[in-house]
């Protein structure tokens, strides 16, 4: 193994874990030199590993080139999880033959069962901040193989992104999608929040997004108007 590889499969971990991330991004996490991370996408660019994230046109940009964004293909995913999903999809599939549509409804709901029972200790050990339990989620989800991480997002700090880069039963979700439902609702129950799922692997997206609410928005008030008689 060449000194190099290493180093690359940690890039293309990071992608897959952070995506989409810039170069400078990743060169700040591994303390390298910009360009020396740029050598290792190329050559994962090249070994269609990675891609560019094209996201939906922005209505205001600012002046020069913006910075590129990159995330793993589903090549560059591949071998992390197929033997067992490989697995997996026969088993549910000679479930749904057997017992049809809601032999795969239950077993979805057990799945729910059972990732409450693993996580909720870690979560309960957070504590009662909303945005400390969903990092316990993601951490949870980490140490399973879901490379899950916590995003700000840009709505006044009511909420938080769940993002997970990659999926163990990513082809079995795409063929049994009560997976990633039953999945949704041991999140919500777990985090004690009504959740949403914003995208998945499954369907094509680039990552899991599942937003969750942290806090709840302060109504605003009307102010009762002057009276100039008074």
């Amino acid at each position: 193994m060449s000194d190099t590889e290493p180093t690359r499969q940690t890039v293309l971990d990071l992608i897959v874990e952070k995506g989409p991330v810039t170069a400078a991004h990743l060169a700040k996490i591994l303390r390298l030199t910009t360009a020396a991370v740029r050598r290792h996408i190329t050559a994962l660019e090249t070994g269609q590993m990675i891609t560019v994230y094209d996201p939906a046109p922005q209505a205001k940009r600012g002046r020069g080139r913006p910075a590129r964004h990159y995330i793993a293909t589903g090549k560059g995913r591949e071998g992390l999880s197929e033997d067992y999903s490989k697995l997996a999809s026969r088993a549910l599939g000679f479930i749904e033959q057997v017992a049809g549509p809601d032999g795969i409804d239950t077993f979805a709901a057990a799945h729910s069962r059972d990732i409450e029972r693993r996580y909720a200790p870690l979560i309960r050990e957070a504590g009662s901040d909303p945005k400390a339990r969903a990092r316990a989620l993601a951490d949870a989800l980490t140490a399973d193989g879901y490379a899950a991480t916590v995003r700000e997002v840009g709505n006044g700090g009511f909420a938080v992104q769940l993002c997970q880069g990659n999926c163990p039963v990513q082809e079995v979700a795409g063929e049994f999608p009560q997976l990633c439902e039953a999945e949704t609702q041991a999140f919500s129950r777990l985090l004690n929040v009504h959740v949403q799922r914003l995208a998945t692997l499954a369907d094509g997206e680039h990552v899991c997004t599942t937003s969750v609410p942290i806090a709840l928005p302060n109504p605003k008030i009307p102010r009762k108007p002057v009276n100039m008689a008074e």
